[in-house]
């Protein structure tokens, strides 16, 4: 499994069109095989308490997702980028909803980074992050039911062969591939901008890989990291 886990991360690519309105812009790739899933648990309840506690409410780096989503057309008091969304939530509590989901939501908190996390068993095709043409079906629900809705045309998202993964770059993920009670393979996306440093990325990465082998373990981590040439 770990020569398809390189092939599948080494075909991951971002459009130069997303480099052009973001040269700034970086993805860090973390692809975990053999995890656990499991309801929210010890561990991730300490994780995500830290995290609330030591929430920011503003910070540079949320400065510029906020400016991201306008650069595509999207209003971030609407349709918040996903740690914005989180932060806001700290004061009265995290969400808890799974280990895997903990997990990540922590991290992204502590951070300040965007994260999502995709079950890579429902994938088709490569992962990779474009400007929609407005054609593409992004899976998810209206009133409870299956519902298919599309990206705008310019609307920064993620996708594969079958649709989009993941809506205003890292807002709303699509039903089909999101992280359940049966994924044991799994992508973890970090998304981040110029405020952002490489190492502050790289340690963002370092506490999801810590958190992931701690609920995990045995647990196999393949990395790979996506930015403008």
């Amino acid at each position: 499994m770990a020569q398809d886990d390189d092939r599948w991360l080494a075909a991951a690519y971002v459009e130069p069109a997303v480099f052009e309105l973001r040269p700034d812009y970086r993805a860090l790739l973390i692809l975990a095989d053999g995890l656990q899933p499991g309801p929210s648990d010890g561990t991730t309840e300490k994780v995500l308490r830290s995290a609330e506690e030591g929430a920011v409410s503003e910070h540079p780096h949320l400065d510029a997702w906020r400016d991201a989503f306008r650069g595509f057309g999207a209003k971030p008091q609407r349709t918040r980028p996903s740690v914005d969304a989180l932060i806001r939530r700290a004061p009265q509590g995290l969400p808890r909803i799974d280990r895997l989901t903990d997990a990540y939501n922590a991290v992204s908190v502590a951070h300040v980074v965007p994260i999502g996390g995709e079950d890579v068993d429902r994938y088709q095709g490569p992962l990779r992050l474009v400007r929609a043409t407005g054609d593409e079906p992004f899976d998810t629900t209206a009133g409870g039911e299956p519902a298919v809705e599309h990206a705008s045309p310019g609307e920064v998202v993620w996708r594969d062969d079958l649709g989009v993964t993941c809506r205003r770059w890292n807002w709303r993920q699509c039903v089909r591939t999101r992280i359940t009670s049966t994924t044991t393979r799994a992508v973890f996306i970090l998304d981040a901008l110029g405020p952002m440093s490489d190492a502050d990325l790289a340690a963002a990465g370092d506490a999801l890989t810590a958190t992931l082998r701690a609920t995990s373990p045995g647990v196999t981590l393949t990395t790979r990291n996506l930015r403008a040439t």
